[in-house]
């Protein structure tokens, strides 16, 4: 079989599932053209009669010029910021939806939890919101904050850019015991889509967000494990390469080291992450199996053949991520002046 018959295929299998599910954010198909993403202009008003293009259009126009200004400041500086802050808002989106409950800093609150520990990008957030706030006060929710950092980390790093609407009210709700349903990096396949449908994503979304892992770092003593004492063994994971195996070791002596997600370039958002895979160097085991799977290793290879296609498909499956169960009525959330606590009024 040809190579180019089999990335029709793949990228055919892509179409299918993508035309199945619900797409506010892309235009349609057609025979010229492969995952091209719609960018809604802000005439576009609404999206599902809750968020809206053109919100802050009028109140705070100002609004995204100040983010993405405060963003690259930020990346400049420290370019791990850019996977934190994606991280940030996977773990805030995955919980109660995109209500910014995250960030409340008090006792049992989300953010105090366990899988909430290794966290980072308060800081920016908050540098964001204080100015904002002198611009436009009481105007621009935290949640619409996070979801936009999201976006414009993702394309400092070469990602690409995706058009967010607005209107997220923020949460006043924060637990630290409902973190617990967020994957930790050694679920199986079935528990990954199960946790993924319940989001109202799909088997496409899953691989897909997951090439988030194309930039940042974990600790060692996450995957120590696997070099190790992999299912009680005493021996390293067999689907793991052994050049990488090699490296991981000597990398990992603590467990309080850090090592990249993506071996071969970490600071860049591009398809590697999923050649990765296909070359046995997927970090966590979540990673790894999505390539050993038949649900999902054949969009995994689709993945790794085109950058444009990632990209494109990223943008479209985090404009749906940013879209879960968000609040938008007065009577549901509120605008947070400090997005640490809760308004005191």
């Amino acid at each position: 079989m040809s190579n180019s018959y089999l990335r029709f295929l793949l990228l055919l299998a892509i179409y299918i599932i993508s035309a199945n599910s619900t797409q506010p954010y892309v235009e349609n198909y057609d025979n010229n053209a492969e995952f091209t993403l719609q960018v809604p202009t802000l005439d576009e008003t609404n999206l599902d009669n809750l968020l809206s293009f053109g919100y802050y259009r009028k109140s705070c126009p100002q609004f995204e010029s100040i983010l993405e200004s405060k963003v690259k400041e930020w990346i400049k500086e420290d370019y791990t910021l850019a996977a934190s802050l994606l991280r940030l808002h996977f773990h805030d989106c995955s919980i109660r939806g995109c209500d910014a409950s995250i960030l409340l800093k008090h006792e049992g609150s989300e953010r105090t939890a366990e899988a909430s520990k290794t966290l980072r990008g308060y800081e920016v957030i908050d540098d964001i919101k204080a100015e904002v706030e002198k611009q436009c006060p009481k105007t621009v929710s935290c949640a619409d904050i996070l979801t936009t950092v999201a976006r414009d980390a993702t394309v400092e790093l070469g990602g690409l850019y995706w058009t967010v609407p607005y209107g997220r009210k923020d949460g006043t709700i924060s637990i630290d015991s409902e973190t617990e349903i967020i994957p930790k990096g050694h679920e199986n396949v079935t528990s990954l889509i199960e946790f993924f449908q319940s989001k109202g994503l799909n088997v496409l979304d899953l691989v897909v967000l997951s090439g988030a892992h194309t930039i940042g770092r974990t600790s060692c003593g996450s995957i120590q494990y696997r070099l190790y004492n992999y299912k009680d063994t005493g021996k390293p994971d067999p689907t793991i390469d052994p050049q990488y195996l090699n490296f991981l070791k000597r990398k990992c002596r603590w467990a309080s080291e850090y090592v990249d997600l993506d071996a071969r370039t970490p600071k860049t958002f591009d398809e590697k992450y999923y050649i990765n895979l296909e070359k046995k160097m997927g970090l966590l085991s979540t990673d790894q199996l999505l390539y050993s799977d038949q649900r999902t290793s054949p969009l995994v290879s689709a993945m790794a053949l085109e950058s444009s296609v990632f990209k494109r498909q990223f943008a479209f499956s985090m404009s749906k991520f940013g879209a879960i169960d968000v609040l938008t009525g007065d009577d549901e959330g509120e605008i947070r002046t400090n997005c640490n606590f809760v308004n005191a009024y």
